[in-house]
């Protein structure tokens, strides 16, 4: 088997609930999906970076782990393309008993459920119309496969967080009906965070649409949080 990787490396992780934390990043290469705010573009093309085998690739990871990282984050590029490899990977980190996390756009459940079992942390990425993800007669199809992959993930009992990023473009009424939606499938109780993180340098929201976000979340989950890329402040990669 051989896995395609964009780069490798430890940095503070920037995102999410788990943010400031040492992180192995291990991103791998190919995303179809066309986010306009996306800040990895070079990792998008499923012909970018190198090719490995998996036991290249997994003394790649041996040789740049470092001591007292945190987690290996598993992200891309959109990890779920190359799910069979991810999940050799995943299962060699687990082996070193080092946490695993996914950070993935869940747009396929079958994929999904490939990899679960191999992963301790899951970030779930809901999309807004506005991303410019994919098409909208595609849209509701994706954010299904995304619901299932919440399910899943909160069925196994893994940590899961939900994130939306939001820009200037996010349109109030459409952010509620997706909240709506979110909440109707899962209990607040299942879920360890939710995240609203602003666009960075593009389209960036106002605090006024922020704070109008963000009451949208409160009634249905009061930990809700606005965290912005973190790592964007301190240059980090």
């Amino acid at each position: 088997m051989k896995v395609r990787l964009f780069e490798i490396f430890t940095s503070v992780e920037g995102e999410g609930i788990l943010y400031g934390t040492k992180t192995l990043f291990v991103r791998l290469a190919g995303c179809p999906f066309t986010c306009f705010y996306c800040d990895t573009k070079e990792s998008l093309p499923l012909n970018s970076g190198t090719e490995y085998t998996i036991e290249e690739a997994n003394e790649l990871i041996d040789t740049n782990l470092q001591d007292q990282t945190y987690k290996v984050n598993f992200t891309g590029g959109d990890p779920l393309i190359q799910h069979e490899a991810v999940a050799q990977l995943a299962k060699h980190i687990q082996n070193k008993n080092i946490p695993t996390y996914l950070e993935s756009s869940c747009f396929d459940i079958d994929r999904f459920n490939h990899v679960l079992p191999f992963m301790d942390i899951v970030k779930i990425e809901f999309k807004t119309k506005d991303s410019d993800f994919v098409d909208s007669e595609h849209y509701e199809k994706l954010i299904g496969h995304t619901m299932k992959c919440l399910e899943s993930s909160v069925k196994s009992k893994k940590t899961t967080y939900i994130k939306i990023v939001v820009s200037s473009k996010t349109q109030l009424d459409e952010f509620k009906k997706l909240i709506d939606e979110i909440f109707n499938n899962i209990l607040k109780e299942n879920i360890n965070g939710f995240v609203i993180q602003p666009t960075y340098g593009i389209s960036e929201p106002s605090l006024d649409l922020l704070l109008n976000l963000y009451d949208v979340v409160f009634p249905y989950y009061i930990d809700v949080k606005v965290v912005p890329q973190l790592h964007k402040f301190i240059g980090a990669p």
